[in-house]
């Protein structure tokens, strides 16, 4: 399996400076993560879930095989929202890690669309939900005379 190390300097903090050695993960290992972290419909088997962010963290996790002996980075930090690493870092960890086991631009692509999608679908859900709670329902033929008289 592929390997890559990098000398990180103390571009992102003192903490994390050292020398990061990343590995190709099996095709098994990935798809456990992917699995793990995305959610199907039962009948359709259609994504109904998947969290980008978790499953790009535990693939990082997953490619780091050595870090600099204080052990700056866990899997914790990666997913942390507060206490985590440096954007910069980390998007060069995923980088490397998506080199290395072949996440080309369309999977990932795929998987951040995925999330994008399910936050839109709340949201518009939400946002309908609220509106009907106005009042009786409005009509589509209602809406369609309000928005041909505004245009004319």
């Amino acid at each position: 399996m592929r390997t890559e190390a990098i000398d990180v300097g103390e571009r992102f903090g003192e903490e994390y400076a050292g020398t990061y050695v990343f590995q190709e993960i099996s095709w098994a290992r990935r798809s456990r993560i992917i699995q793990k972290y995305t959610k199907y419909h039962p009948i359709s088997g259609q994504i109904i879930k998947s969290d980008f962010v978790a499953i790009q963290a535990e693939t990082v996790w997953a490619s780091l095989k050595e870090q600099p002996p204080h052990k700056p980075v866990s899997l914790e930090k990666l997913l942390s929202e507060e206490d985590g690493i440096p954007i910069g870092l980390g998007e060069l960890f995923s980088q490397i890690a998506n080199k290395l086991n072949n996440v080309g631009l369309e999977e990932t692509r795929f998987l951040s669309e995925q999330s994008e999608d399910r936050n839109q679908v709340q949201q518009l859900q939400s946002s309908e939900s609220a509106k009907n709670l106005g009042g009786p329902p409005k009509t589509l033929e209602g809406n369609r005379r309000r928005k041909s008289r505004g245009s004319s």
